[in-house]
């Protein structure tokens, strides 16, 4: 058996999981909303697969989802896309990541990684044969430094992978730190992978900007994102992948030996969502901002120090000196409260004292979950 799969451990996500169907525990550890997704992009996937065409779709997409996709991101981040020849359809984000690192790192190509990092990243990596440069950013703030970054490149970094907005830490990057990022892609002749899956979960006004618009990166971006993220189904795995033709053409290879292909009713109600007006878009943000600010509070409320979370489905609490690890396991099975130690997400700039929680979940769970960590902080 190939050792980097054999040898990797069940993941931390797996595990919490586990211990909290064990203890009929309330789960704020993996990512996924209480709610079913907006109910009009489902009724146009039940329909299509109802009455539509459910046989082999084209490898690269249905044309009318490729050209959703360029219209959706020229509307909304001002990137202009040659849907036939610059967008791809995958079968979820994560078979676009892998499918790019497969075709893009040969044996010793250097890869540089910013820890906390999506758990995929690695072992993806290492099965491509390529060699894992860690860049370990710290929280609060989670920011790029020019030293750990002249440190990770050298002559061999052929990729760099940037999640942003990034998970676990709920940070965006701003244009300083993808600008200084920029420059050492150019510099090193590097492909950037960016994984920007949560672009539209971003809140208190906070723009997204795509990697792929600043100076000299239109070429030498590729730019993956997930309709499970836009509409709340995380389970529907239908991945978007964007680069300039001569790197979609390389792509796609790998695409068309992996999944080949994605369900075409799943990709007519892509489709249909991407057109949706602004409402829908700020109507979703706000929703989940009343969330996380409802569970942020109520950690505040109970004393644990909360860190500021401008993204995604996350937030997180310091919890001092305790270890994030042996504290999870004591909130699900004391307290009946699943989370998730971020150590999990670091490989060697180990972070132990923070601990993720899920707040994409119906004001019912989320206030249970608040009563049920508030008798663990009286015992306390």
């Amino acid at each position: 058996m190939n050792p980097v799969f054999a040898d990797l451990p069940v993941t931390v996500f797996e595990t919490m999981s586990r211990l909290a169907r064990e203890h009929g525990a309330i789960n704020l550890g993996q990512g996924f909303p209480d709610n079913p997704g907006p109910e009009d992009v489902r009724e146009v996937a039940a329909k299509a697969l109802r009455d539509g065409y459910n046989q082999y779709p084209p490898m690269m997409g249905l044309a009318s989802l490729r050209t959703a996709i360029a219209t959706h991101y020229s509307r909304h981040q001002g990137l202009e896309l040659d849907p036939d020849t610059e967008v791809m359809v995958t079968s979820g984000a994560t078979e676009a990541l892998a499918g790019a690192i497969f075709a893009l790192i040969e044996s010793g190509d250097e890869v540089v990684l910013f820890e906390p990092m999506y758990d995929a990243y690695l072992p993806l990596i290492r099965r491509a044969g390529g060699v894992p440069r860690f860049v370990t950013l710290k929280p609060p703030h989670f920011r790029l430094e020019e030293e750990a970054l002249a440190a990770a490149f050298s002559e061999r970094t052929r990729l760099v992978i940037l999640n942003n907005p990034l998970n676990p830490s709920a940070t965006v990057f701003g244009e300083a730190d993808l600008l200084l990022l920029a420059s050492y892609c150019r510099q090193f002749d590097a492909v950037a992978l960016c994984d920007e899956v949560w672009e539209h979960v971003v809140f208190d006004g906070t723009r997204h900007v795509p990697l792929m618009v600043l100076p000299g990166m239109r070429d030498r971006t590729i730019k993956v994102g997930s309709a499970g993220k836009i509409f709340s189904l995380t389970g529907w795995k239908v991945g978007f992948v964007m680069a300039a033709p001569g790197l979609m053409r390389v792509l796609a290879r790998a695409h068309q030996f992996l999944t080949f292909t994605t369900p075409p009713n799943l990709q007519e109600a892509a489709a249909y969502g991407l057109a949706k007006d602004e409402t829908y878009f700020t109507g979703m943000r706000a929703g989940l901002a009343r969330s996380r600010n409802r569970l942020a509070n109520g950690l505040s409320a109970l004393g644990f120090t909360v860190l500021p979370s401008a993204a995604t489905y996350f937030l997180s609490i310091d919890i001092g000196d305790a270890d994030d690890v042996a504290f999870c396991e004591r909130l699900v099975r004391e307290n009946g409260v699943a989370a998730i130690p971020v150590s999990a997400f670091y490989e060697t700039g180990r972070v132990r004292n923070l601990v993720r929680f899920c707040f994409a979940k119906t004001d019912a769970t989320l206030d249970a979950a608040l009563d049920r960590l508030s008798r663990r902080a009286s015992a306390a």
